[in-house]
């Protein structure tokens, strides 16, 4: 479970409790990114239409509705249908600074929606076609064509399933398996215009 926890530079990390170690966060770090915060939702609490807009999705498709409302989950970690501040930082902190292990994780948890900890054919086409109807670019392969071949490169014990290890390996293993699997949805961009304009 992705949970944050606050050091001096906000170097939240996933999965991991806060040790006495850690710094607490001067008021002068978060501020800017509170004030990003209350702009982006004044009632304090960010709900899924405007997460929607955040990440650019405009699109009223079912999949996509349906794809933005999985990530939007993702990261309510506490399952209040808003996404509170803290949360919200750990979002931005996955979207900007997170290692490439922390967003994989993301990743799968994003692909996984039965949320059983393995990725079956069904949920990892669901979500390549999504992606390929958000990046709107041509692609010489069917979604199902691309999930045919992404289990062929990562199920390695041919179960049918994707674990999460498998999932994790092969994606640092092959470049094209990586752009297959990455979730984009412009988040990055969207942080560093407006939240970069504020630090």
């Amino acid at each position: 479970m992705f949970i944050p926890y606050w050091t001096k530079e906000l170097d939240l990390k996933m999965g991991q409790s806060q040790s006495d170690e850690d710094e607490e966060v001067k008021l002068a770090d978060i501020q800017p990114l509170y004030a990003l915060y209350m702009k982006v939702c004044p009632s304090g609490a960010l709900h899924l239409h405007e997460f929607r807009k955040i990440f650019g999705v405009r699109s009223t498709s079912e999949d996509e509705s349906l794809f933005m409302e999985t990530i939007f989950k993702s990261f309510d970690t506490n399952r209040d249908d808003v996404i509170d501040f803290m949360e919200f930082v750990a979002a931005v902190h996955l979207v900007l600074r997170g290692n490439l292990e922390d967003r994989l994780r993301w990743s799968f948890k994003v692909y996984d929606r039965d949320e059983n900890g393995k990725l079956d054919r069904e949920e990892v086409k669901h979500i390549i076609k999504i992606i390929c109807q958000i990046r709107r670019k041509a692609n010489n392969m069917t979604p199902k064509e691309i999930c045919d071949r992404i289990f062929d490169l990562l199920d390695e014990n041919k179960d049918g399933q994707i674990s999460l290890s498998e999932f994790m390996e092969g994606a640092q293993k092959d470049a094209w398996i990586m752009d297959q699997l990455k979730l984009d949805i412009n988040a990055r961009g969207w942080f560093n215009e407006n939240w970069g304009k504020k630090t």
